[in-house]
């Protein structure tokens, strides 16, 4: 193992070791229950995911997949992430739901260039060392690719990164909405969709998260104010070539714009 597999990886096999998943997904608190479901919401509004294929990257402990699976209806999903534990508890969770887990890096997917209809990147580029470099790994194999990252123009998150043990612990860094669009073009995308959401943290006492919640329609909703106070970034691009048939949501006014 490369000790940049070791950075990337490491703190998340110890919280397997210590409570059976992720913090945010085993035993969460009821502000990352809120984030979790406002985030699935959001990346279903970014692409269509019935009767796709899916390649699901950084895939964790599978509490995200199955939910995109469940509710997203793809007609199958490849999960993989390099983290054994994770991708162990993730298969025990599967059932007979047509997902496979494996232990595999972002950098070097092993599947062939156009192998499936959508790639799903779900708040996994902010912990890489190479995001670009997954980018363009997931443009490579997939026809549309789907991105959801904390928001790098929020000041809250920027500090939260700072100053929060778990999120230094983890090498959480977020990045500006304008780099990830460029990242995307970058690997021959073009961006159809993008949108700011989510005003709740993860980690935060109810009562607060309860006043964010009640806030967050209203925050989405506003120009400019959405930019720095959401919490979450979220873009789908389609390649250049192909994206009438790609199957993103049509396009519309840039939300960073």
């Amino acid at each position: 193992m490369s000790d940049r597999a070791t950075r990337e990886e490491a703190p998340f096999q110890r919280d397997m070791a210590a409570g059976g998943g992720y913090l945010y997904t085993t035993n969460a608190p009821w502000s990352a229950r809120v984030a979790l479901e406002r985030q699935t919401e959001e990346v279903l509004r970014a692409a269509d995911f019935a009767g796709r294929s899916v390649l699901d990257v950084g895939c964790g402990d599978g509490a995200m997949t199955l939910d995109l699976y469940d509710r997203g209806g793809a007609e199958r999903i490849e999960a993989i992430d390099p983290a054994a534990n994770a991708i162990s508890v993730a298969a025990s969770r599967r059932g007979d739901r047509r997902i496979q887990f494996s232990v595999c890096s972002a950098y070097e997917l092993p599947f062939p260039d156009q192998a499936f209809d959508i790639a799903h990147l779900r708040g996994v580029l902010h912990h890489m060392d190479r995001p670009e470099a997954a980018i363009s790994e997931a443009a490579r194999v997939a026809r549309t690719v789907v991105v959801l990252e904390p928001n790098g123009l929020n000041p809250v998150m920027k500090l939260i990164e700072k100053v929060s043990p778990y999120h230094r612990a983890h090498g959480e860094r977020s990045f500006r909405p304008g780099q990830l669009r460029q990242w995307m073009e970058n690997a021959g995308l073009s961006v159809a969709f993008d949108s700011f959401s989510c005003l709740v943290p993860y980690f935060c006492p109810e009562p607060v998260a309860r006043l964010l919640k009640r806030l967050e329609p209203v925050v989405e909703k506003t120009p400019l104010i959405r930019a720095v106070g959401c919490g979450t970034y979220t873009l789908t691009a389609v390649r250049r070539d192909e994206r009438a048939a790609a199957g993103a949501k049509p396009c519309r006014p840039s939300a960073a714009d």
